[in-house]
């Protein structure tokens, strides 16, 4: 594949595929608003976190018809989140490996949508990769993030149940007081 001249912010993606190109780079994780919305504020003494990005594209001969347009997008980077076992700070890594497909228009992506995994958006004039590479991230944000061991001992199971052994007050015992039969009047 060759490297070649391409802005990423207002890609060409017919012709990165017809050139059958590679771009590759890194971006601050900061210019990703939507996404670091979702994090904890980064640590203060280290350097920036980037989000690291490479795109090629690719056209694929089918038959009876032109050449279809595919664009293959790797993603990476780390953001912090709250773990929701033990409440911490933690690091999630994120990976994305996404093939897509572009048609020439809504309707013709609806039908390929139907019948293929992957990805297929609407060929546009210029697409903007930076905001395609944060909704992915977005996307692949875990929806519970968690420690694979979490740094602080969590309360086991025989805790909790030493809890719900113990005898609890009955709500309803002052409620059985009044019904105690006393002096009847006549």
């Amino acid at each position: 594949m060759k490297e070649l001249a391409f802005n990423p912010e207002r890609l060409d993606v017919k012709r990165l595929a017809h050139e059958a190109a590679k771009l590759s780079g890194a971006w601050p994780q900061e210019r990703f608003t939507r996404l670091t919305s979702e994090a904890l504020a980064p640590l203060a003494d280290g350097p920036g976190i980037e989000v690291d990005w490479t795109v090629a594209g690719e056209e694929r001969a089918v038959t009876g018809v032109a050449p279809q347009l595919w664009l293959h997008l790797h993603a990476q980077t780390q953001i912090r989140m709250e773990c929701q076992r033990c409440l911490m700070p933690m690091t999630a890594r994120m990976k994305i490996d996404r093939h897509f497909l572009f048609a020439r228009d809504e309707e013709h992506a609806a039908q390929l949508d139907e019948e293929l995994e992957d990805e297929v958006l609407v060929l546009a004039r210029t697409l903007d990769l930076a905001e395609l590479v944060e909704d992915e991230l977005i996307l692949a944000l875990p929806i519970v993030p968690r420690h694979e061991t979490c740094p602080v001992p969590l309360r086991h199971d025989s805790d909790v149940a030493d809890l719900v052994s113990q005898p609890k007050p009955n709500p309803f015992a002052v409620l059985a007081t009044l019904k105690k039969p006393g002096p009847v009047d006549k």
